[in-house]
């Protein structure tokens, strides 16, 4: 297992709009995160070392910086698949325009998908599986934020375990429901469940906006969280 001392070496997360991608090297896997357009969005660029396919999660903004980021994994610009986390417009902004230029093919969540203007071709629920490479990433649906806001899981073994959020998950609380009650006890019930209780601390999060974080980091708040109820 790799220490998270030295995961913090290779890669940090932080990044600026219109700055570098940050770059974290795995065994069979390279991600790389960029931030995009006005409401500084992430976007992830997944490369498999060893079959070079390649997966974007979330093509939300600036088409132009997007396809530098495809090329930095693979100057063919080759794209296999683009996957959106939810359906809200600052998440799918360039979605269109990349498809377009790499013909990849899109999923999402099932229930969001219908909300997406470009069409979904794989809609996804919990617990499917979709692949880069030779790599299995595990779709958890995460209800609230979006019907359909779904997380990826990268159960990278000895490279530790990677969760891709959306906008479900942050450093200090899960994604906004609106003053929605419901809505919100149905979020924080399934990051609960389907999140706190199924990773360990270790597990780096990589969130729809801003700074990454930890599972350990944030397990500790879960109470405080319900308690505010946001």
């Amino acid at each position: 297992m790799v220490s998270m001392s030295t995961l913090r070496k290779q890669y940090t997360g932080s990044v600026t709009v219109g700055g570098e991608s940050d770059v974290r090297t795995l065994g069979s896997l390279v991600i790389r995160k960029a931030s995009v357009g006005p409401l500084d969005n992430n976007a992830y660029l997944l490369t498999c070392r060893v079959s070079g396919a390649q997966l974007l999660i979330d093509a939300a903004a600036d088409a132009p910086r997007l396809m530098r980021l495809i090329r930095e994994g693979s100057p063919t610009s080759r794209l296999d698949s683009i996957l959106t986390t939810h359906s809200h417009h600052d998440h799918v902004g360039a979605l269109a325009q990349i498809r377009a230029a790499t013909q990849a093919k899109t999923f999402a969540g099932a229930k969001d998908a219908p909300e997406i203007p470009t069409p979904t071709d794989v809609p996804l629920s919990n617990g499917d599986t979709i692949r880069v490479g030779v790599n299995d990433l595990e779709i958890v649906s995460l209800r609230g934020h979006t019907p359909g806001s779904i997380a990826v899981i990268y159960w990278g073994q000895a490279d530790g375990t990677h969760v891709f959020t959306g906008d479900s998950l942050f450093p200090g609380g899960v994604g906004a429901t609106q003053g929605d009650s419901e809505r919100f006890t149905s979020l924080i019930n399934d990051v609960d469940t389907r999140l706190f209780q199924v990773l360990p601390d270790e597990t780096w999060v990589y969130p729809g906006h801003g700074e990454d974080t930890t599972i350990g980091a944030e397990r500790p708040h879960l109470d405080e969280w319900r308690e505010r109820g946001w």
